[in-house]
């Protein structure tokens, strides 16, 4: 787990998985749908068709972990209308996402952009 949280990147995988793949049935996905190294150490994050449920596969230096979560009267917000099969997340975006907030479409604000009038 504290691996997990220094995780270097956070992906999220747009398509919804069969939850009975566990590690390797993940990580197969990740190889065939991606090019992304699954020993970097990254998090990648899955869901099931009714978006209710989420696992995370990552790699923590001696072996793949999974963290799952299920919410139990609500769906995770999830994209389905972009072409992209996997979206880079930053660390609030995941704790956002795990605690039920829609995360796609909202861009962070960049407060040093801002002038005072």
């Amino acid at each position: 787990m504290k691996q997990m949280l220094n995780a270097p990147n956070i992906y999220l995988y747009r398509e919804y998985v069969d939850f009975r793949k566990s590690i390797n049935g993940l990580a197969a996905i990740i190889e065939s749908d991606t090019n992304f190294p699954l020993s970097s150490g990254a998090l990648f994050l899955f869901t099931n068709k009714h978006r209710d449920k989420i696992k995370v596969l990552y790699w923590d230096k001696t072996g793949f972990a999974l963290w799952y979560k299920r919410l139990e009267k609500a769906k995770f917000k999830w994209p389905n209308h972009e072409k992209k099969q996997v979206f880079p997340l930053t660390y609030f975006d995941l704790e956002q996402l795990l605690s039920g907030f829609t995360i796609i479409g909202h861009k962070p604000i960049n407060i040093d952009s801002f002038t005072m009038s």
